[in-house]
This record gives structure tokens, C-alpha cells and sequence, in this order.
């Protein structure tokens, strides 16, 4: 269980300092890209971040629902408390983030898509960010 804690917990890290990037630095950079090139810019970074975030997001799903079905040793609040983090931050990314995305990329450069996008993205943020917290904690 050592080996699944800690894959959950290396996850939730990568993750977590990709979120806060984003958050920080990258969506809010959005703004600042000129109208005419915003098309082209977010149609690239789009594909490029798939490659980013995907695989992750995957992993860290299955190594979720893994450590909430076997981490016997863990209380039920923290197996299942887990998991309920990651599934809010696909909720999250599903039901908040795509569709802004969505907007951007079939609309172009709108600085209310924009902002929406990084207050939003707040949400998944701090789940990843309490998500790691939490296996932080459950490792000591």
C-alpha cells in the first residue's frame, strides 16, 4: 500500500503544480494575446496541453479508485475522500473548463471567456491542492 500511496501522492504533485501554473501564469497570459493571433495561440495550446494534463488526469483517476478500493489501512473518510477530490476536479474540468475553452476556440479572443476561465479554474486548484494536502498527510 506504501507503493500506491505514494504513486497517488506523486500524481496529485505533478498535477498540483500544473494547475497552479496554469492558474497562475498561463490563463491569465491569455489576455495579453492579441486578438488576431489568439485563434491559432489557443488552438495550439490546447493540443499541446492535452499532451500534458490526459495521461496524468488518467493515472491519477485509476490510482484513486485503486488506493479507495484497497487502502484498507486508511480511514473511509480519507480512501474515499480521495477519490471524491479527483472526481470533483474532472467535474470540474468537464463541466467549467471545457465549455469556456469551448467558447474560446469556436468564438476566438474574448476577454469574458478569459476571465471566466481563470475564476473558474480556481475550483480545480484547490481540490488538486487539498487532494495533495490530504496524501501528504496520509504518508507522514
Amino acid at each position: 500500500m506504501n507503493h500506491l500511496l505514494l504513486l497517488n501522492f506523486g500524481l496529485a504533485a505533478y498535477l498540483t503544480g500544473l494547475i497552479w501554473t496554469v492558474q497562475l501564469v498561463h490563463y491569465p497570459g491569455f489576455a495579453r494575446v492579441e486578438p488576431a493571433q489568439f485563434a491559432q495561440f489557443h488552438r495550439e495550446h490546447s493540443t499541446r496541453m492535452s499532451w500534458v494534463v490526459m495521461g496524468p488526469m488518467l493515472l491519477e483517476l485509476g490510482a484513486a479508485g485503486w488506493l479507495a478500493w484497497q487502502g484498507m489501512g486508511l480511514s473511509p473518510a480519507a480512501r474515499w475522500g480521495q477519490l471524491a477530490l479527483v472526481l470533483v476536479a474532472w467535474g470540474s474540468t468537464f463541466l467549467l473548463s471545457v465549455p469556456f475553452h469551448n467558447r474560446l476556440a469556436r468564438d476566438g479572443y474574448s476577454y469574458i471567456a478569459i476571465d471566466g476561465l481563470v475564476r473558474t479554474n480556481w475550483a480545480r486548484t484547490l481540490v488538486w491542492t487539498a487532494r495533495l494536502v490530504l496524501l501528504g498527510y496520509l504518508m507522514w
